[in-house]
């Protein structure tokens, strides 16, 4: 059996999470060619207080993004530019 909405009621569709709002980044807009293991300021917008590396969700990079984004972190406390916990 079909489904048939009640005579001059209007056929609304609830849209998917997706279709209805673009997701909102909370962190800087970064470029891949922005990224290096130097620019301290920028990586440490990008982790917590407890040195934590935030989530893609939350930076709104890609994966290749949050991987150079991991190295350059990585990088910088090898060198001692950041600290590995604050």
């Amino acid at each position: 059996m079909a489904f048939r909405p009640r005579p001059g009621a209007k056929n609304k569709r609830k849209k998917s999470r997706r279709q209805q709002e673009a997701p909102r980044i909370r962190g800087p807009r970064i470029k891949l060619e922005d990224i290096d293991y130097k620019d301290v300021g920028l990586l440490q917008r990008l982790v917590s207080a407890q040195g934590k590396l935030f989530s893609r969700k939350r930076t709104g990079l890609d994966a290749t993004g949050q991987r150079r984004i991991t190295q350059a972190i990585k990088r910088a406390r090898h060198m001692a530019l950041m600290p590995y916990v604050s």
